[in-house]
């Protein structure tokens, strides 16, 4: 059980470290689509977005950690495969998004993104379904991030 802390702190960590990296990288062009872009109905005010990341990427962390403590299998593997796969594309998508201001693109990999935690709630689920469950929030919150790109694609064009 002492080890298992440490597994879950190292999973959060990754994952909050690859937002926080995201999310620097992005300030810049954040600051720019918060003064240049119109925004679509149902926009929540910029500063609740890191506060909702913060949340998703410290339930994933604990998602990825449940499913690295699992006995090895090879939906296992799948799982932690995914996981890694969707943190790489969801890194990219503020990078798209923000700083090149490409929402058509961003749009059409946000799609990605959704496909890809999907397919990993459905693979964690195999593995342990609560893992699975605490990705739901995540899902949900790019479906609705989803609406905002495509919205903000339409109206700025």
């Amino acid at each position: 059980m002492k080890r298992n802390w440490k597994t879950y702190a190292l999973w959060i960590l990754i994952a909050e470290a690859v937002g926080a990296l995201s999310g620097w990288l992005s300030r810049q062009g954040m600051m720019l689509y918060s003064e240049s872009v119109i925004q679509p109905p149902l926009s929540p005010p910029m500063w609740l977005f890191p506060i909702v990341w913060g949340i998703l990427y410290a339930l994933m962390g604990v998602s990825a950690a449940r499913v690295w403590l699992a006995p090895e299998s090879s939906e296992r593997r799948r799982g932690l495969n995914l996981f890694i796969s969707q943190l790489i594309v969801n890194f990219f998508w503020s990078l798209i998004f923000f700083n090149l201001q490409a929402f058509g693109f961003a749009f059409i990999w946000l799609v990605l993104l959704w496909a890809l935690v999907l397919w990993m709630i459905i693979v964690f689920y195999q593995v342990d379904p609560m893992a699975a469950w605490l990705q739901v929030p995540y899902l949900v919150w790019l479906a609705f991030a989803a609406y905002l790109n495509f919205a903000v694609w339409a109206i700025n064009r």
